[in-house]
């Protein structure tokens, strides 16, 4: 016997958490199944020391507030954990965890969906997937896993004494890769970070933190990402109380950066020569930031201290002026090649016609080309902001103001019913 929901929402972070929030507001009856703990990746996915990239004032609920930190601090993992399972306490969420959703299939001659869980079979008019995009590892096939080097994600890593002995090759230089790799090297490491375009806002101009800046910009409302950007990641850090990330000032303390890594043969790994064009890039648009900041004061007449030194930079490292193009891992102590290079995402279990020729999600702002069928907590989904925890709340409401929509019109029965009904 299966049981009914009108609307089931697979994934129990911090999507599902708003999903739940916004559902129950508007009487939707609703059911959430994680397959792990509320908000598990925040716990089992991430490296021990993982802080918040933005700060407590800006990534959180509307809602609530973070408990026992100060609004500008950047909270530790596990207590953003906490404050999703607090969360969902208070909204009273009716979340069901250690519960996997093995495949959704449309119902045959009726509406709504087939869901089968590892605790039964469900039927939902509305299927949420609210899983996020941190789904699948992505280990580019550069190296062989049977070479003879020690190769792991940045999702399994926890901290420095997990790797065995020797220096490290991280590849990737977004928000996760230069923190692990900065971590390593303060840990006594030898460290290479391989760098490919990115994006590096400061993380604080003129008192105010880059998440204000993007707000009172605009830049969190931009509703699709600038062509040709598609692969640029984003170096930001909340870590150590949160600082402007400066491939330089790594360079200075002892770390070696190398281009984009591209291949591999015979233990050697090999490098882009575009080591120079990609930091050459990223302080471009660190200092568009800076520029448009000035002139936003400027234009409203706020009184926030000059900061002249924020343009000031350290020379090019010797790794940037005379790149090295290829390193033989052995020769270099290199045990261990750690990739920070993002996820992909995986609906094996939603088995509708809700995806385009490529396999990803085909939506509009998350209402799905399947109908009754939604995705939520995906980049871009609305707008920038959409990944973020207060974004995803956003993206959130919207959706479930549609599904109520939907809902009403479902149970419209036609005039001429009614009256027959009424006499």
């Amino acid at each position: 016997m299966a049981t009914k929901i009108e609307t089931l929402v697979v994934g129990g972070g911090q999507a599902g958490v708003a999903m739940s929030e916004h559902l129950g507001k508007l009487g939707i009856a609703h059911v959430v199944l994680e397959k792990g703990r509320i908000a598990e990746r925040w716990r089992s996915e991430r490296w021990d020391s993982l802080v918040a990239n933005g700060p407590a004032w800006h990534d959180r609920f509307p809602g609530m507030e973070f408990s026992g930190d100060r609004p500008d601090d950047f909270v530790p993992k596990e207590r953003v954990a906490d404050y999703f399972v607090d969360y969902s306490k208070m909204i009273d969420a009716p979340i069901h965890t250690g519960v996997e959703v093995t495949e959704v299939v449309k119902k045959e001659g009726g509406r709504g969906f087939v869901v089968q869980t590892s605790e039964g079979i469900y039927e939902a008019n509305h299927i949420v997937a609210a899983t996020g995009p941190f789904q699948v590892p992505v280990m580019p096939p550069i190296i062989p896993q049977d070479a003879p080097v020690h190769q792991l994600h940045s999702n399994s890593y926890k901290n420095p004494g997990q790797l065995p002995e020797g220096a490290v090759l991280v590849v990737g230089a977004g928000s996760s890769g230069v923190q692990i790799a900065e971590e390593l090297l303060d840990s006594g490491r030898e460290v290479y970070l391989s760098v490919g375009p990115h994006d590096r806002p400061p993380r604080m101009y003129r008192g105010r933190d880059f998440v204000w800046w993007l707000g009172v910009l605009g830049l969190w409302d931009v509703p699709a990402m600038e062509p040709g950007k598609e692969h640029v990641t984003i170096a930001v850090s909340g870590a150590h109380g949160g600082k402007t990330i400066d491939f330089r000032q790594l360079a200075a303390k002892g770390m070696t950066l190398v281009g984009l890594t591209d291949a591999y043969e015979d233990g050697k790994v090999s490098f882009a020569d575009d080591l120079a064009k990609n930091i050459r890039e990223g302080d471009a648009n660190y200092l568009s930031v800076l520029d448009a900041a000035d002139a936003y004061i400027a234009r409203n007449g706020l009184d926030l201290p000059e900061e002249p030194e924020a343009r000031q930079m350290l020379p090019d490292p010797a790794c940037v002026t005379d790149p090295i193009r290829e390193i033989d891992l052995k020769a270099a102590g290199i045990g261990t090649v750690l990739w920070a290079t993002g996820y992909k995402q995986s609906y094996d279990w939603l088995k509708v016609d809700a995806f385009d020729a490529a396999g990803k999600p085909a939506h509009q702002r998350g209402v799905s080309t399947e109908q009754g069928v939604y995705f939520l907590g995906l980049p871009w989904l609305s707008r920038r902001g959409s990944t973020f925890i207060w974004g995803v709340w956003h993206d959130a409401k919207y959706i479930a103001d549609h599904i109520a929509t939907q809902q009403s019109y479902a149970r419209y029965q036609g005039a001429e019913t009614q009256v027959a009904e009424n006499a």
